[in-house]
């Protein structure tokens, strides 16, 4: 019988899922959770949202209470950054010195985001957004900037960009590429997106890079470009993306490539050592390579509990339709599948009416669905998607015909 338990390294959403669906799914041995932050497991999606607005609140990001870990014995260790792990004595060792005992690992070490490798890009007014900690630094730099630039044209900056122009300051966009979520979305969606911000106010460059960050005495002053401009700023967002954090399984050994290699059920090429989340590197049935890391709350759960299925000697494995939400400002964008899985693009609806879908289609299967403040296209394409038949795409572009009635 187990008796050390399993340990996860990673208190995200995977991590926390792993230890739910472990207890629920009948588990008795120990479990143990360990965070690199000092916050019990929270939701990120807010982050970028609603906590910029008013981060009164942290606890209210909170997935569960104190009380919840103790009565599900889940022991909860926050602060403690695992640092190496010993897959032959099956430890894992904390910075701080700590060693926790393990029959079964769980990587849930999630991804970081990207620098900027410009000069500047290390002053403290430059941030990057992906923890509690980076959220409470960025509400509080926000109460007193006037001019913010954003670098990076996806998720995180337009988010970012939509709260601080509500928030009444200047607000720029430098983005590198020619459109706005370019590798997300159909160039309508860009083109809405790009125009909606305008409309606020928002000053968006693309085709622009940065080149520099300029400062006085170490506080910032304004970003240059490559194109010669210089554009006033006392804060910085850098939103360029993330990487997978692997570097624990390069160091144990274990197979690699864009993230941590992992199977349908997330076991990697060690026995007894899983991965899941924005780490983990996986087949996946709507993806559009051989392994694919998915960075979405739904993908993290998902491959979570196949992860606390194989521990449990299950066999669960995860492959729903990949979907992924972003609200900037007043407008929902609802995405489902993978729109690089595609090759041809039709609208359903019209972007002057603010509400319509891009449809992604390869060979007339539906694949991905882009839905501007339309939660009905949403929820069927996912169902459509999911069903991988042959449908003509003029009769889903038909607005008048519910998505629904083709399910």
């Amino acid at each position: 019988m187990n008796k050390n338990g399993v340990v996860i390294v990673g208190a995200c959403q995977a991590g926390f899922q792993v230890a739910c669906s472990l207890r629920s799914g009948g588990y008795a041995e120990p479990i143990t959770l360990l965070g690199a932050e000092p916050y019990a497991p929270y939701q990120r999606p807010p982050l970028s949202k609603a906590f910029l607005k008013d981060a009164s609140e942290v606890s209210s990001l909170s997935f569960r209470q104190a009380a919840f870990y103790t009565e599900q014995r889940i022991e909860f260790v926050g602060a403690s950054l695992v640092s190496d792990i010993d897959l032959t004595q099956r430890v894992a060792s904390t910075r701080s010195g700590k060693r926790y005992h393990f029959d079964q690992l769980v990587l849930a070490t999630g991804a970081r985001p990207r620098k900027l490798s410009i000069p500047g890009g290390d002053l403290d007014a430059v941030i990057t957004l992906r923890s509690l900690g980076d959220a409470i630094a960025l509400h509080g730099r926000l109460a007193e900037a006037v001019h913010i630039v954003i670098i990076g044209g996806g998720f995180i900056g337009l988010e970012v960009a939509a709260t601080a122009a509500l928030l009444g300051r200047h607000v720029t966009i430098l983005e590198e590429r020619g459109r706005l979520m370019g590798r997300a979305v159909a160039p309508d969606i860009s083109e809405f997106f790009l125009q909606a911000h305008r409309n606020k106010g928002v000053a968006v460059h693309l085709n622009t890079s940065a080149t520099s960050i300029e400062d006085v005495e170490g506080r910032v002053t304004g970003v240059c470009t490559g194109d010669g401009r210089r554009i006033p700023a006392d804060l910085v967002v850098v939103g360029i993306g993330v990487e997978p954090r692997r570097e624990l399984a390069v160091a144990a050994g274990l197979a690699t490539n864009g993230g941590i290699i992992v199977d349908d059920c997330g076991r990697t090429s060690v026995d007894g050592v899983y991965a899941a989340g924005d780490n983990a590197s996986h087949p996946h049935p709507f993806g559009v390579a051989d392994m694919s890391v998915i960075e979405s709350v739904q993908n993290a759960v998902d491959q979570a509990k196949s992860v606390a299925g194989a521990i449990l000697g299950q066999s669960i494995a995860h492959g729903a339709v990949p979907w992924f939400w972003s609200d900037q400002g007043e407008t929902k964008l609802q995405i489902a599948g993978l729109s690089a899985a595609g090759d041809d693009v039709i609208l359903r609806g019209t972007p002057e009416d603010g509400r319509f879908s891009a449809l992604h289609f390869r060979d007339r299967r539906l694949v991905a669905v882009d839905s501007v403040n339309s939660p009905a296209d949403h929820m069927a394409a996912r169902k459509l998607i999911a069903k991988r038949v042959r449908i003509s795409p003029d009769a889903l572009a038909d607005a008048q015909q519910p998505l629904k009635s083709f399910v």
